[in-house]
């Protein structure tokens, strides 16, 4: 191809970040829509292969591998310097834009704005959200919303766009080997994640319309029965968007809740849009000044799914192995580290990080705070989930428990979520109670008089 050809063609980048699809792609559309060929690209995020742990690395690198297939093997593939890489790839291939789908996360919104900073011109189209975070303000002052249920209405009649299809063309510049730096994360021994890509998103979402959907407000609760959509690391990845769910929900009492847990989702990222601070930080401050234990063996328990409570441990070995926990599980083992432990959130926080393949730095940090008290919740810290309790009621069976703890698979439904109560309850090795809740409870609502007056 001569120079003169190569300089009429109009080659844009699309650039893949939590968008790792083809359906319902705006920001691709846009680039289609401008471009004679596309470079589809995907950088490896130094940040993002800092702070994952293995499975959630190798659930990325399945996903890369699914939409390159989906590309015919053209996804261009580097890791480093986005400046660097996008800077040469604009002159190498002469390319005039830069096609993005807009990020509201502090980290992202940071560095596209230090890559527009070095002259690439960056074209934003659509986001990850049905109802970008920012727009959902109350009509009496334009503010944000502070609470989740006026949010959700409001959030319901603003409304969305319609889903759009997947082009059923795309003219792709072809990579030479150079480009296809795909990494080569392993998924760690004895672990086992959920198929990674936009065709296993669709067929979970399928699979669930048609087996679990309509039960969805009576089931989602129960921790040992496949109630919930686990479409959480497809919807983090973008690998499907909220819209394509979005659309096929009715006005039934079990859609009407699945259309909530969405809600939820853009709720939090509209809190840490208004609130950037919080990615890490206390949402209400004075939360700061709480009197909290410093991480020792029972952060260690904790952390090992070893702290002599069943349900908790359950869950805390269904994250070690899967790098995903049931919703219900997250609360429980996030109030059991902050009202029993009395340590910090941010140490969970940190440490769901790690291990969720499914993690979201707005649903992670909020959802977090929402159960510690620090958070969005409206009647806060004076909420304690019994550990015990919440095993009988969401684990009937013991079901759960035996799957991920072995060593009270002998116990019987009766016994199971208390097996200190029975002559059998440890002789298969499982580990005594390192706190007494009952106990643990109180000292959680008396350190919060000690800031009250705050």
């Amino acid at each position: 191809m001569s120079q003169s050809t190569r300089s009429i063609i109009k080659r844009n980048i699309f650039w893949f970040r939590r968008d790792l699809r083809l359906t319902d792609n705006p920001a691709l559309l846009a680039a289609i829509a401008e471009s004679d060929e596309v470079l589809a690209l995907f950088i490896i995020d130094a940040k993002i292969e800092k702070d994952s742990g293995p499975k959630r690395l190798a659930y990325l690198a399945e996903s890369l591998k699914s939409l390159d297939k989906s590309l015919a093997n053209k996804l261009h593939v580097f890791s480093g310097d986005e400046v660097e890489i996008l800077k040469n790839l604009i002159a190498k291939h002469n390319i005039s834009e830069v096609h993005i789908s807009q990020e509201y996360e502090p980290t992202g919104a940071a560095r596209d704005l230090i890559i527009e900073g070095a002259g690439i011109k960056l074209v934003r189209t659509g986001s990850s959200y049905a109802v970008a975070p920012g727009r959902v303000l109350k009509p009496s002052d334009q503010t944000p919303y502070r609470v989740y249920t006026p949010f959700y209405r409001a959030w319901c009649v603003h409304g969305w766009r319609q889903a759009v299809s997947a082009p059923k063309n795309i003219k792709l510049v072809a990579p030479e080997a150079a480009d296809r730096n795909f990494a080569k994360w392993q998924l760690p021994e004895g672990a086992k994640i959920t198929e990674a890509g936009e065709v296993a998103a669709l067929s979970r979402w399928n699979e669930f319309k048609a087996k679990n959907l309509a039960s969805y407000d009576t089931n989602r609760n129960f921790a040992g029965i496949d109630g919930t959509s686990k479409l959480s690391a497809h919807l983090t990845w973008g690998e499907i968007h909220p819209r394509t769910l979005l659309a096929e929900l009715g006005d039934s009492t079990a859609h009407d809740v699945f259309r909530k847990e969405l809600a939820w989702r853009e709720f939090y990222a509209d809190i840490l849009f208004n609130n950037p601070h919080t990615d890490h930080d206390y949402y209400a401050l004075r939360f700061k000044n709480m009197r909290y234990d410093s991480p020792g063996k029972k952060f260690e328990a904790w952390c090992e799914g070893k702290t002599g409570y069943p349900f908790v441990d359950a869950a805390m070995r269904q994250l070690l192995t899967e790098g995903w926990m049931h919703n219900r599980t997250r609360m429980v083992v996030a109030s059991f580290l902050v009202k029993d432990l009395h340590l910090e959130w941010t140490l969970g926080a940190d440490f769901f990080m790690e291990h969720l393949v499914d993690f979201d730095i707005a649903s992670n940090s909020h959802g977090w705070q929402w159960t510690a008290g620090c958070g969005t919740d409206a009647s806060p810290y004076y909420r304690v989930f019994n550990p015990i309790e919440q095993g009988k009621r969401f684990d009937v069976d013991g079901d759960y428990i035996r799957k991920y703890v072995p060593e009270l698979a002998h116990l019987d439904a009766r016994q199971i979520h208390e097996p200190w109560e029975f002559l059998d309850g440890y002789s298969h090795g499982y580990p005594e109670r390192i706190v007494i809740h009952a106990t643990e409870r109180l000292e959680s609502l008396a350190r919060l008089e000690e800031i009250k007056g705050e």
